[in-house]
């Protein structure tokens, strides 16, 4: 989505004349570095998985699906500054039909990245209220056969999605639908918590019954949710403010911290592995086993 998430030189000039706040910049070092990282990180998290068959149950396939949606956004950004070294060392020509395709396709990543992401945390939730709320029915509700259907629904429907939205970037709606799908998301959480408290406290001695893992879960995901939120939230913002008041000194104002907003997004990838080893043991374990290259392996 060109005029949404390509680099901070095609924010309005006009709305840089307007304000008089200067534009924070990066070094494209850090962002390439941590963009490095977060892709590792990711990806030990899915070879923990597959290559554990402890781990091969519904909620780690959740978690699996998160991961790739933030290894996603680490590979765009990774992508995007090779396509610039290459353009910049003279090897593309600019603004040529190569560089354009390239460019939306990487562009289809990043979009790709937080759709994953919103869906993600969204199936997640689900899969812990079940876990919660129908503990006994649980292995029965969620399947290996159904969480297997409902990823390959999500991550068909978010390509298709993706790939459309680039498509179709230069026209309002797309940009309204793009931001939209955020706060949905945190409706239809807040919605499963609030439905969450209610139950517990009309069922406070069935819920101190439960396993402790199940409570730990669903505050794996409250920590997930307020990092995703604090790492997207003000990129997405972003969005709004260059689409609907691009002129207005204050919106520029904040459109010059356009790289620290996408610095947030790329430590996401970084922080949320940290987060699943911080409170999975058996995760954290898996971890170490793959790291210091266990004989259990």
């Amino acid at each position: 989505m060109k005029h949404i998430i390509n680099s901070y030189e095609n924010i309005n000039n006009t709305a840089r004349n307007n304000s008089d706040c200067p534009r924070v910049v990066l070094p494209e070092e850090i962002f390439f570095t941590i963009s490095i990282v977060g892709v590792l990180e990711n990806l030990i998290v899915l070879l923990a998985v597959f290559k554990n068959k402890n781990l091969q149950a519904p909620m780690y396939f959740f978690i699996c699906s998160l991961a790739i949606s933030d290894m996603l956004g680490s590979l765009y950004k990774i992508l995007e500054n090779i396509l610039i070294i290459l353009r910049n060392m003279g090897y593309l020509k600019p603004r040529g039909s190569f560089e354009t395709t390239a460019d939306d396709i990487i562009d289809s990543l990043f979009v790709l990245s937080l759709l994953g992401s919103i869906f993600s945390l969204s199936v997640i939730a689900a899969d812990r209220y079940i876990t919660i709320f129908h503990a006994l029915r649980y292995h029965s509700i969620v399947t290996m056969r159904r969480t297997v259907v409902v990823l390959a629904v999500i991550w068909t429907f978010c390509t298709g999605t993706g790939i459309a939205m680039v498509i179709f970037s230069h026209h309002v709606p797309t940009v309204i639908t793009f931001t939209s799908l955020f706060p949905l998301m945190l409706v239809f959480i807040l919605c499963l918590y609030v439905h969450m408290f209610l139950l517990a406290r009309s069922h406070t001695r069935k819920i101190s019954t439960l396993p402790r893992a199940n409570m730990k879960g669903a505050i794996t995901l409250t920590i997930l949710l307020g990092v995703f939120i604090f790492c997207w939230a003000p990129f997405v913002l972003h969005v709004l403010l260059m689409t609907f008041c691009p002129s207005n000194p204050y919106c520029a104002c904040y459109m010059s911290l356009f790289q620290v907003n996408g610095m947030l997004i790329m430590c996401n990838a970084v922080i949320d592995p940290f987060i699943y080893a911080f409170r999975s043991p058996e995760l954290r374990d898996a971890f170490k086993k793959m790291i210091f290259c266990s004989r259990y392996w």
